[in-house]
């Protein structure tokens, strides 16, 4: 018999090719990755270099001139250094908020669909107990009673997303665990650990990969939603929420300064999407059935 070349991701993702949404998205996150990682070299100044010489020069091509391609700030500092700087803050703290809800989440997960019994109602009990206060209230006590930190802010992010995680797992491993090479691997004497892990985990990293993309953009907001209220990233280190939360007073006099980290999250935020989207629509097998042209 011929094999199926929907059988293959590989294969199917090359016959299908990645849709142009999919592209777009993936760019737009890199070219953020890069901006932040690279920002040392790119900015043509520091963060918090402070000039009130050239404070509130327009961007160029607006009257303003190469020196400050984006313009300054009230306090003569350069928004495409700070735009640079915070990128590099702002998707760090989400990305790595991201990868510490995915690891405890989908261990959480695992362990509760494959255990069962009391282990499995404890975790859904702190589940349902995380999930029935409003979250940004909680995190703005949290906050504003801890004072903000990153590493308080990673904290608060972290506890926005987990139970994600432990509810898409659990629901996967339920199904998963009944299926006839579970079963096989159990009768040939595999210990718990070693089907939980060998045999089980590997068929949940598509859905939390998918879901990984969208909580990345929540988190990102989330993130930039603490800031505009003071309670993220303090002052100077920049982020695109608090050059938000600056720039209000300026809004009819300077308006560069809220139209480039505006426009600069909402790109983020659609490029998580699109990649999210598109991923989900890659790994779903269905959709690659669809793909390769199979009925």
């Amino acid at each position: 018999m011929t094999p199926s070349v929907a059988a293959s991701p590989v294969r199917a993702l090359s016959l299908r090719r990645l849709g142009a949404g999919t592209v777009a998205g993936l760019a737009i996150l890199v070219a953020g990755l890069l901006a932040g990682i690279l920002a040392p070299v790119l900015a043509p100044a520091g963060y918090d270099d402070q000039d009130l010489g050239r404070r509130l020069r327009p961007p160029l091509g607006f009257g303003g001139t190469g020196a400050s391609i984006l313009g300054t700030d009230p306090l003569g500092r350069d928004v495409l250094s700070r735009m640079l700087y915070g990128a590099r803050t702002s998707l760090s703290i989400a990305a790595g908020a991201v990868a510490v809800a995915s690891a405890v989440g989908a261990l959480l997960g695992l362990v509760s669909g494959y255990v069962g019994g009391r282990v499995d109602e404890a975790i859904m009990a702190a589940v349902e107990v995380q999930l029935s206060y409003p979250y940004l209230l909680f995190a703005i006590a949290f906050m504003a009673l801890l004072r903000p930190s990153l590493t308080n802010l990673v904290i608060v992010l972290v506890l926005r997303s987990w139970v994600v995680y432990v509810r898409l797992i659990r629901v996967s491993v339920l199904s998963i665990r009944e299926r006839e090479f579970v079963n096989l691997a159990v009768a040939l004497g595999a210990t718990g650990t070693r089907v939980l892990f060998r045999h089980i985990a590997p068929n949940v990293i598509a859905p939390a990969i998918v879901v990984s993309t969208f909580q990345f953009a929540e988190l990102f907001v989330v993130e930039a939603s603490l800031s505009f209220l003071g309670l993220g990233i303090q002052p100077p280190l920049p982020s695109w929420g608090g050059m938000l939360s600056e720039s209000r007073e300026y809004l009819f006099d300077a308006w560069w300064l809220v139209v480039f980290p505006g426009a600069a999250i909402m790109a983020v935020v659609l490029g998580a999407n699109l990649l999210g989207d598109g991923l989900r629509d890659w790994l779903d097998p269905r959709t690659r059935k669809l793909a390769s042209g199979q009925s």
